[in-house]
């Protein structure tokens, strides 16, 4: 399942699909604040890149709710990885902010490090709970202001594990292009 819709000169990818076989300058672990090898897709990248990742993310000191990492991806198709920590649901305003600032800083990032391709998973909407409706309004709409900013991110890839997160993010989508 793909979708794919212009923002000037990017483009936005939905999809179906496995992030730890996707082909990007970076892709994006959905990490805890210690970037250790946790569960679900922190799990699935670590354990696809090899031991390395891990003795690199140890010198990093963690990571704070919102803010972005990089290392390299070593044994993944991708260049690098960008480790963010969306955060744990609560039902605050404040889970907003640090789950738009999770996908803007990593963005940011990628940008700053000449990385032309960087694919997401659905942040904080595994075991950190974040309910995948909201989230991915979040997501979309941080992905498309920020593109429309900087062409120098040619594509960003929304890779979702389910075909139930898939048909969430393009609904998402298709409301906020009717905005």
């Amino acid at each position: 399942m793909l979708t794919k819709h212009k923002i000037k000169k990017s483009i936005l990818e939905i999809k179906t699909g496995d992030i730890t076989e996707e082909e990007a300058g970076a892709i994006v672990n959905a990490a805890n604040r210690e970037l250790s090898p946790g569960g679900g897709v922190s799990g699935a990248i670590h354990e696809a890149s090899g031991p390395e990742l891990w003795k690199e993310c140890k010198k990093l000191g963690g990571c704070d709710t919102g803010e972005a990492k990089l290392t390299g991806g070593y044994k993944l198709k991708a260049k690098h990885v960008i480790h963010t920590v969306g955060p744990i649901y609560s039902g605050k305003t404040s889970d907003g902010t640090d789950l738009k600032n999770s996908y803007y800083n990593s963005l940011l990032l990628a940008s700053r490090n000449n990385i032309k391709s960087i694919a997401f998973p659905s942040i904080s909407t595994g075991v950190f709970s974040y309910p995948a409706g909201e989230a991915s309004l979040i997501a979309l709409k941080t992905i498309i202001s920020f593109l429309e900013e900087h062409p120098e991110i040619e594509l960003v890839k929304m890779v979702l594990f389910t075909e139930r997160d898939y048909h969430t993010y393009k609904s998402s989508l298709e409301m906020i292009l009717k905005e």
